[in-house]
């Protein structure tokens, strides 16, 4: 899957995950906090953060696998760091990793618009919704808290994964750190063409 990447690409790949991991565990407390005063649905309000660095290294690095690869080493650098969840949570990355990275080769990988960025969001809200649902133990609680939970992922997913994820890689982009990567090229390609 890497052997066509540059090295500057595994690089940026490597610390965008690495630094999301961080940021990951970080939102477990917040998570904890407000699954303690909401319940179960609490986690909710927030999960898309968790597949952030999904959406922000495929959309700034434009590759197959990068959706998929980027949230793996997220979450294998949240256990390494201490999460309390263990290995188990490299899976349930993957899991989240696969979901985006389904919506992007739906696509292609040729269509970067904000509604595949949210969509993208929504995809691995999906495939771990459906993840937590069995690991979880979703299938107790009543259909319409279930339902609700399933909603509030999904518009989480598409906001604070995908939404945001847009507007933190277009920051970066603007401050010219990704002069050397796929969005840079796609953003001058896209002001070439609307200036013709």
């Amino acid at each position: 899957m890497l052997a066509k990447w540059k090295l500057s690409e595994i690089i940026v790949l490597s610390v965008l995950a690495v630094v999301f991991g961080v940021v990951y565990l970080a939102f477990v407390q917040l998570g904890n906090v407000m699954a303690g005063i909401m319940g179960p649905i609490g986690y909710e309000w927030i999960f898309g953060i968790w597949f952030i660095v999904s959406i922000i290294a495929a959309y700034i690095l434009r590759k197959p696998g990068t959706a998929f690869l980027s949230e793996t080493i997220a979450g294998t650098v949240e256990v390494l760091i201490g999460s309390a969840t263990g290995p188990m949570l490299i899976v349930t990355a993957m899991v989240q990793g696969a979901g985006a990275e389904a919506v992007f080769a739906a696509t292609r990988y040729k269509r970067w618009s904000v509604w595949v960025l949210m969509l993208a969001g929504m995809g691995s809200s999906v495939t771990s919704f459906a993840w937590s649902y069995f690991i979880s133990g979703y299938g107790a609680l009543d259909s319409g808290y279930v339902t609700l939970m399933f909603v509030l992922r999904l518009a989480s997913g598409a906001i604070l994964a995908g939404l945001l994820g847009k507007w933190i890689s277009d920051g970066l982009y603007q401050t010219g750190v990704l002069n050397s990567y796929a969005i840079a090229r796609a953003k001058k390609r896209d002001t070439y063409e609307e200036a013709s």
